[in-house]
């Protein structure tokens, strides 16, 4: 067991008839390197550990390689929790993306691909959980940085998307800074509105870059940022968390 993990006890799990209520949260953790400049991996597992969700969708995750460090492998053993890697970028060198972590076991996994011409690889991970023999589909995402780009991702992120077979949710940094975007537009169209706080940047949010969307729309209760202090300072994004119930 590695250092962090020897510090950060993992959570205790009660045995439960379902899953709800569910507390679930998405996170760029910004490769663990702090708004002070620092990597420091034990300080986004002590975020984690302190919003206690079921189900963390995370972006920007090292997922290791000659080069990198394996900053999920370290998350996974805080909170010992099920983990799941879609990687966007995948050379001996350093692994790199997305991630799942997760209370409950994860049945299948699937990867979206939502690159765009010359621009940055990107992703969705796609994970089916077993929670207490009821199944809920995850997907984590983490999108462009130009309009054309999210456009294209947006619609091919949407017809991936089956929602009449389970609960469906959608999470991730969508990176859209225009309310009215059409990107936006359209996920509210498919998934209906949800609640939208500022998480970016983490000292002092202006932007909505962090969503959580859920069908059917009238699982989804509340949404928060969680902005303690260590939160502020362990990655430039604050993490989004949201309560959803039967």
């Amino acid at each position: 067991m590695n250092q962090v993990a020897a510090v950060l006890a993992p959570p205790v799990q009660t045995a439960s008839a379902g899953p709800w209520p569910l507390l679930v949260a998405t996170y760029n953790i910004h490769s663990a390197i702090g708004t002070d400049g620092r990597f420091a991996p034990e300080r986004i597992a002590r975020v984690l550990l302190d919003i206690g969700a079921d189900v963390i969708a995370l972006q920007e995750v090292p997922l290791g390689g000659s080069n990198s460090p394996d900053v999920l492998k370290v998350l996974q053993e805080a909170t010992g929790f099920h983990a799941v890697e879609g990687p966007t970028e995948d050379v001996p060198q350093r692994r790199y993306g997305n991630a799942v972590l997760s209370r409950y076991p994860v049945l299948a996994t699937r990867a979206i691909d939502l690159s765009f011409g010359s621009r940055e690889a990107r992703g969705a991970l796609d994970a089916d959980l077993d929670c207490h023999g009821q199944p809920l589909r995850v997907v984590a995402t983490h999108l462009g940085l130009r309009p054309a780009e999210r456009r294209d991702q947006i619609r091919r992120l949407l017809q991936a998307f089956d929602t009449d077979r389970m609960p469906v949710i959608l999470m991730g940094d969508v990176n859209e800074w225009f309310v009215w975007g059409r990107p936006l537009r359209w996920l509210v169209s498919h998934f209906e509105a949800a609640p939208a706080p500022r998480t970016f940047p983490a000292r002092w949010p202006l932007f909505s870059l962090d969503r959580i969307w859920i069908s059917p729309r009238r699982r989804l209760r509340r949404v928060h940022v969680h902005a303690s202090p260590l939160a502020r300072i362990a990655s430039d994004h604050l993490p989004l968390v949201a309560h959803i119930d039967a």
